[in-house]
């Protein structure tokens, strides 16, 4: 009996022990456990699909050639146009920069959204994506439970909000995304007889008719990790951030894989995003003789914080490591573009291509990088400036007259319109489309703003722009029963978001109040629910502490 006793105490003290490091546990195993698991392949060739051999007509005479370019969780300060310099302030984007010299640059240019796949929904269908439900992005159920371990073993001040239950209601991730019946630009060009190639980051469902070859795209070749390259690779340099959980369980989970048109995942070659690059030419020259659209979403500089040795070795003026690895990887980006204007040229393409370059949403707050967003406030989870105002900027040599600059603010519901127009196509009349066409204010035929009202929204955190005014709503998550918190801002006057004049200004509050009440009341149910509701801190990066007096908003999701 005595012994049973002891060995059920023995059993008694593992157990508890272990439950008490679960997380750490969960981050060592992980590794492995995938290894063990893996279905990856090795490296394969990827064939383009060859369009016609000979040119039937000049490109000139051809419907323009397109391509629309978008970086992950690049900051407004990320590229040189601009703040006059990235990073430390010492990093120059020359390609980047060149595209709006030489057509226009937009000084405020919104995302649709502070978050990846509604950003992405509403810029591939020129709608709200709200509208018809993706107000979220995906996420694992098991993350759910790992996020609500981090705050049981750690409890955050303010609290991370975490619903289990409504997590254990959750549809499988891969059944989470864009609905089939939403038209997207890829569709509408195909209809145009164009050739259409995705290359990279999707995020808007991974199965059956929500996938990029079902919604719009001839071909595609998807990110399916989210390594760069691998971390023990001899030309990666990886920056980890030292502490932090959610860094952590990214390179704890992380994998190195692509997929091609919804085949077998097999690894990439070299660095992701000089792999992407490869692939946009290779679809430049396999098409040069017909119009084609090339949807390059890239990765970068979204974490896990890689960067190839290369880049890496040739910014040594950054001492901080995390930032010179940070820098390296804008500066794979701008070599990216470099490449495909390179191969434009070449090709004799580029007075009749169509580039427009911008990012999914602001800088993220969590890489503990500071000036990402600068001058603006916030971060990507956020509908201050600093998640949602981002570089933006077109051109187009045969039709926009180079060296313009743009103040008037536009949004990613815009490009829809846009790019259907350049295509000469016409887009769908039974249903609420969002977006203006922006070509003839480009070509100077049309002036004046191309918007008097914007919106954002993501579950209880709603924003409208009207006419310069701003308002941010957003529950007091913490705090039942309290108001929602609320900003007022005049962005004419004030940028940068310093004065909150909710006080000072009942009847332009209340204004906007009603047009934010009235545009919530046109959205869709969400076609899944939030079950994380995280405190993200305003000014200063999110995963500092917290300190009595700091501004802050909760993101539900």
């Amino acid at each position: 009996m005595k012994k049973f006793l002891i060995s059920v105490l023995v059993l008694l003290v593992v157990a508890v022990t272990v439950w008490q490091n679960r997380l750490n546990l969960l981050l060592f195993a992980a590794p492995t456990l995938k290894a063990l698991t893996s279905n990856i392949e090795a490296n394969k060739r990827v064939v383009w699909p060859q369009g016609p051999a000979s040119a039937e007509t000049t490109p000139a005479k051809r419907p323009p050639n397109i391509i629309l370019i978008l970086t992950d969780d690049m900051g407004f300060n990320d590229i040189s146009l601009y703040n006059g310099g990235a990073a430390d302030g010492s990093l120059q984007t020359p390609n980047i920069d060149r595209i709006a010299e030489q057509g226009i640059r937009f000084n405020n240019g919104y995302a649709a959204n502070a978050v990846c796949t509604s950003s992405r929904a509403s810029l591939l269908t020129g709608r709200y994506s709200t509208r018809f439900g993706v107000e979220y992005t995906p996420i694992y159920k098991t993350g759910v439970r790992i996020f609500n371990w981090m705050e049981e073993l750690n409890p955050s001040t303010p609290p991370v909000l975490v619903d289990m239950d409504l997590a254990a209601t959750l549809p499988p991730i891969d059944a989470l995304g864009m609905p089939a019946a939403e038209i997207t630009i890829g569709e509408v060009l195909q209809q145009q007889d164009y050739y259409t190639a995705h290359i990279g980051k999707w995020h808007l469902g991974s199965n059956g008719d929500m996938r990029p070859e079902q919604q719009g795209f001839d071909d595609s070749l998807s990110m399916k990790g989210i390594f760069y390259l691998p971390p023990d690779h001899p030309d990666v340099v990886n920056a980890k951030i030292p502490g932090d959980s959610i860094d952590s369980m990214v390179w704890a989970v992380g994998s190195y894989e692509v997929q091609w048109n919804g085949g077998p995942p097999f690894e990439p070659k070299g660095y992701l995003t000089d792999y992407f690059t490869d692939a946009a030419v290779d679809v430049i020259e396999a098409n040069r003789h017909r119009p084609f659209f090339l949807y390059l979403a890239h990765w970068g500089p979204h974490n896990p914080v890689q960067a190839s040795r290369e880049d890496y070795d040739a910014l040594p003026h950054i001492k901080d490591h995390r930032l010179r690895t940070y820098a390296a990887m804008l500066r794979a980006l701008d070599r990216s573009v470099e490449k495909i204007e390179a191969s434009l040229q070449e090709n004799g393409l580029s007075d009749n291509t169509l580039i427009i370059f911008t990012s999914d949403n602001g800088g993220a707050g969590y890489l503990d990088l500071t000036d990402l967003n600068k001058p603006y406030r916030g971060w990507k989870l956020t509908h201050f400036e600093g998640g949602t105002h981002v570089p933006y900027m077109a051109k187009w040599p045969a039709q926009i007259e180079a060296g313009q600059s743009s103040d008037e603010a536009i949004h990613h519901i815009d490009m829809f319109h846009t790019i259907a127009a350049a295509a000469g196509a016409s887009v769908p009349t039974d249903r609420t489309l969002d977006g203006v066409n922006l070509l003839p204010f480009m070509q100077g035929k049309q002036t004046g703003a191309p918007h008097k009202t914007l919106f954002w929204h993501t579950g209880h955190q709603q924003t409208v722009w009207h006419q310069g005014w701003k308002m941010i709503r957003a529950e007091q998550s913490d705090k039942p029963g309290a108001d929602p918190m609320v900003f007022l801002f005049d962005l004419n006057n004030d940028p940068t978001e310093q004065n909150n004049l909710i006080a000072e200004q009942p009847e332009k509050a209340a204004e906007l109040t009603a047009l934010l009440d009235t545009h919530h009341a046109q959205q869709a149910k969400p076609l899944w629910d939030s079950a994380l509701n995280a405190p993200q801190l305003i000014d200063k990066p999110t995963n500092h502490r917290y300190e009595e007096g700091d501004t802050y908003l909760y993101w539900p999701n």
